[in-house]
Order: C-alpha cells, then structure tokens, then sequence
C-alpha cells in the first residue's frame, strides 16, 4: 500500500468518524478520569501513556500516567514539570483531561504504544507574567485570559503525521478547542468548551 493510499484511507476514516461523532463522542472533556473513562474517549481498563518532545528545552518524556479511571500522581509531577512554562522554569498543573486527549489522538490515527511517534510540545503550562510578556510581543496573538494559564491547553504536532491530518481527528472527538496554526506547524489543543479556529 502507498503511502498516498494510506493517507487517503485514514482521512476517508476521520470523515465517517466526524459524521458520527455527535452520537459516539461528548462534546465537553470530563475533568476527572472516572467521567473521562466512562465518557468511551479512553479505556477505562487500560494503561496510557504518552511519550514526548520540548522543542524548547530539547527534554524527551515517556511516561504511563494512568491506569484505568486512576491518575498516576508521580506521573503526573513528571508531566506538570515536563510543560512547565519554558520562559521562567514556573510549573503549573496541567488538566489530566488533556493528557487523555493527546492518548486518543494516537488511538485514532492507529498509533500505538510501541511507534515512535511522539507529541512535538511547543507550549505548555504559562505564567500570568509570559502571558503578558506575549501579550505585549506577539502583536494581539495571545489571549488575555489563555487556557494555557489554567493548564488546560497545549500547541503541539505530531511526528509523522501531517498536521491537517491530526486536527481532522481532533475536531472528531469535539473533546475542547482545536487551534490550526499551518504556518506555524502546531495544533492548539485545550479542555475548554468546543470550538474551532
């Protein structure tokens, strides 16, 4: 099969996907795993876990971060430091909900644990300072009251997967904010209330 073919078939996919959407998937992330698990966006018998890169700090993270409808606490420091605002080294907390999007993304584009594919992060958690240091520097490009201040949001691409491609399957899950930045190369992603730009 060429690769052509292989994109083709799995853009074919999303599409069925997206059209059921509204009857297979919730519109809002649940903040807690129990309702995240029983939401059908995760399994809630098995393990997940992500693995990723920092294009700014150059750090690399794999880590299982919960096993069913349990969060992994030490897991989740690992991860809270790993997206720690890159400007100032602050950690902030980051929604697991979050954590349990970017898995699903992998399901739904057929990765598995065992690929080396991994989340490009370019922005994770944000201090109220780099917000406003942003703000003040980036021409009107960054929100006064941004879901990366709360945690709830993260920019990132996936290896291998052309970018259009991973906000088709993000747009199926309806699951928070999907920002397409082509021209930048990354995908917003957040835990608030569904919408698209």
């Amino acid at each position: 099969m060429t690769d052509d073919h292989h994109g083709h078939a799995r853009r074919r996919f999303l599409r069925q996907l997206a059209g059921a959407a509204g009857t297979l998937l919730p519109a809002v992330v649940a903040p807690q795993a129990a309702a995240f698990a029983a939401s059908g966006l995760v399994d809630a018998g098995g393990a997940r876990s992500l693995a990723m890169h920092h294009t700014h700090t150059g750090e690399r993270i794999e880590r299982v971060y919960a096993s069913g409808t349990q969060y992994l606490p030490e897991a989740l420091d690992s991860l809270n430091h790993f997206l720690r605002d890159h400007y100032n080294g602050q950690v902030g907390r980051i929604d697991p909900a979050l954590f349990d999007v970017l898995h699903r993304l992998r399901g739904l584009l057929g990765i598995d644990a065992q690929s080396s594919a991994r989340f490009e992060v370019i922005s994770g958690y944000r201090s109220p300072a780099t917000n406003r240091f942003l703000r003040k520097t980036r021409g009107g490009g960054v929100a006064s009251r941004s879901l990366h201040l709360q945690g709830q949001a993260i920019d990132v691409r996936l290896t291998g997967v052309p970018l259009a491609e991973l906000r088709d399957a993000a747009l199926t899950l309806k699951a928070g904010g999907v920002g397409y930045y082509p021209r930048e190369q990354f995908l917003h992603l957040d835990t608030g209330r569904f919408r698209t730009w």
